[in-house]
């Protein structure tokens, strides 16, 4: 739930900044898929490190 939480955030995230950047639709979709990405691996980390400290 945190990683697709965290995908959705990061592609708001980016298509803002793209938007406030003056930036095109490509622009835009291109910071959008960008910052998902990362918000992705951020919210898979922080999954992980929940389900092992829970876990032990």
């Amino acid at each position: 739930m945190i990683v697709i939480s965290g995908a959705v955030l990061g592609a708001v995230i980016g298509g803002y900044t793209a938007y406030k950047r003056s930036g095109n639709r490509l622009d835009i979709a291109q910071y959008a898929a960008g910052y998902a990405l990362a918000f992705v691996v951020v919210g898979l980390i922080v999954t992980v490190m929940i389900d092992r400290i829970l876990s032990a």
